[in-house]
């Protein structure tokens, strides 16, 4: 049985993380979550919980220390886009800074490296794009993800690298909103949203990500690998097909280019992921977006009972 930590436990993919460990009946992993504040998942038992700011250097060295991980997934990140780009300090410590700290610690102990990263450190210009297309990031979320990258690759540890896109999925205790859910709930409340009709996304659901990741934890799969959905839409197209599952009012939906949108940070155009990589090397099969926003139907209603 692997020693497997994940950090940032509390966010989407974390808790998906913990959720698939909790459900899986081979027991594969000896699991140690991780992240900031008391722990959001339901579940308390079956698992240690630490309370963890991965920017503390000292926390993370005596953490390792004490647990002794065989494998880390690292999904804690300043992913918020536009507040990277307004508080570029505080995105390089989080998501370079720590990243260096704990490939350091992985190289003391032989430690397996997994970390997320992001179909934003391309440029969009040429999407969908393969592992080995070179990075090209217009963003400071971009370029320091694309950083992380870099230094991994130069690790002696084993390492992984991660590239996801626009993950959505729903947990009981979610503390970040994601683009199905924001344009669900601001539809049902009858607010304006405005969506961005020039960028095109491979959206991802969060189970299919957290089962890829465990794939490559279980079977040591090192390099690069990109882990999305399979179909590519506009934002405004896939907030359509939102609109359509859930009968909303489509008239709320304000269509806007990139320019007008006017956000802080620069997006990539065009990104979407080749994913022949996973399909073979990890037996990967993403649901559709609509079968996606099916499974979060029933976890609503499962929720609701509870």
């Amino acid at each position: 049985m692997k020693k497997l930590l994940v950090t940032g436990s509390n966010g989407l993919l974390g808790q998906k993380l913990t959720a698939a460990i909790l459900n899986d009946d081979s027991h594969r992993f000896d699991y140690i979550a991780s992240s900031r504040g008391v722990n959001r998942y339901p579940i308390k038992t079956g698992y240690v919980y630490v309370d963890l700011d991965i920017t503390d250097h000292k926390q993370v060295k005596e953490m390792l220390k004490r647990y002794q991980p065989d494998v880390i997934i690292n999904t804690a990140a300043m992913a918020n886009v536009d507040a990277c780009e307004r508080d570029p300090e505080g995105s390089y410590q989080v998501n370079v800074a720590a990243v260096a700290n704990l490939i350091a610690l992985c190289e003391d102990q032989a430690i397996h490296f997994v970390n997320l990263s992001t179909d934003f450190v391309f440029d969009g210009e040429e999407g969908p794009y393969a592992e080995n297309d070179l990075p090209n990031p217009l963003n400071v979320y971009g370029k320091h993800k694309a950083e992380a990258e870099r230094l991994l690759q130069a690790a002696v540890c084993p390492w992984t690298i991660v590239r996801t896109i626009l993950v959505y999925g729903i947990v009981p205790d979610l503390s970040r909103s994601n683009i199905v859910l924001w344009a669900k709930e601001a539809l049902e409340s009858g607010r304006e949203i405005k969506v961005v009709k020039d960028q095109w996304r491979m959206p991802t659901l969060a189970e299919d990500l957290a089962k890829a990741c465990l794939t490559i934890a279980e079977r040591r799969a090192e390099g690069i690998y990109h882990i999305s959905g399979k179909d590519l839409f506009s934002i405004c197209e896939l907030v359509e097909v939102v609109v359509e599952h859930y009968r909303l009012d489509a008239s709320f939906i304000c269509k806007e280019s990139s320019v007008g949108l006017k956000q802080d940070a620069v997006r990539p155009k065009r990104t979407g992921f080749i994913l022949e990589k996973a399909y073979s090397k990890l037996d990967y099969v993403p649901h559709s977006f609509g079968e996606g926003l099916k499974l979060m139907d029933e976890q609503l209603a499962q929720f609701k009972k509870t």
